[in-house]
């Protein structure tokens, strides 16, 4: 079902899997702490389970919330965020071992509207390219649609045309995935 961010906006969430877009591809994402929400987007993009989940945030309380390395990094999320980064922090005990079953947590805050008013409401979400495991991310709203039979509903968005978020590791101070964003 196609729904429009205002409708998604007025439910309440539970273990529903939704498309969106962010300001970089379109995400599938869940609330951070719905095992079914992510057993279902495992199943949906064909994705190992062994492969850790990234988390959106829409706020520093979030990160401080899920993280135990939030202090060390704070001149770069200022710099960064939001925006197409995702930090690998050192996570809290209140990240579920289904999102990341070592000890570190990726986290992104993006600059988009809808997305972050998305997470103010509900929290943080696992948020995961939308598209089979080892495809390219899908940036064309025409092209969720290829998923409407397997998610609960795709948030009504405009075609994007970023690449995906870089991938920065705090700790290691190394970039794992280069994406739009080149840090310094």
């Amino acid at each position: 079902m196609i729904i429009t961010i205002d409708e998604l906006l007025n439910m309440n969430l539970k273990d529903e899997v939704f498309v969106i877009e962010t300001d970089t591809v379109y995400g599938i994402g869940c609330l951070y702490n719905s095992k079914i929400g992510a057993e279902r987007i495992l199943k949906i993009k064909n994705r190992p389970e062994e492969k850790h989940f990234s988390l959106l945030v829409s706020n520093l309380s979030q990160v401080d919330y899920l993280t135990t390395d939030f202090n060390e990094s704070i001149d770069l999320i200022n710099e960064y965020w939001p925006g197409a980064v995702t930090f690998i922090f050192r996570k809290s005990s209140r990240v579920p071992s289904f999102v990341s079953s070592d000890d570190t947590i990726g986290l992104r805050m993006p600059d988009n509207e809808k997305t972050l008013s998305v997470l103010d409401k509900f929290g943080p979400m696992i948020m995961t390219s939308l598209n089979k495991s080892g495809e390219p991310s899908i940036t064309k709203f025409i092209d969720t649609l290829k998923f409407e039979d397997a998610v609960d509903f795709i948030v009504k968005g405009e075609d994007l045309s970023d690449l995906p978020s870089t991938v920065y590791d705090i700790k290691s101070k190394k970039v794992l995935r280069q994406g739009s964003v080149r840090i310094s």
